[in-house]
């Protein structure tokens, strides 16, 4: 039992750090666009609330993408083994 609680405390954190990691790198491409031809205001804090949950949608998505790649991957080793 212990293991597995292991199994899934390492789990969770690796979740945690790719979310993290892929909010934080959407963020990163989210400064390479040039919202003044968008919005009113691109400094104002509307628009960079908007910039954030931008990030986090983005980096979710992506997120989730290789998280399920990477259990889907994982599931692969019982039809080698």
């Amino acid at each position: 039992m212990d293991q597995l609680a292991a199994n899934a405390g390492v789990h969770a954190l690796i979740s945690i750090v790719v979310e993290l990691f892929s909010i934080a790198m959407a963020w990163i491409v989210l400064q390479e666009l040039k919202f003044d031809t968008i919005l009113k205001r691109p400094r104002s804090s509307q628009a960079r609330i908007l910039q954030i949950m931008l990030a986090i949608v983005l980096g979710h998505g992506f997120a989730g993408f290789v998280l399920d790649y990477w259990n889907w991957s994982g599931l692969l080793r019982g039809i080698v083994e």
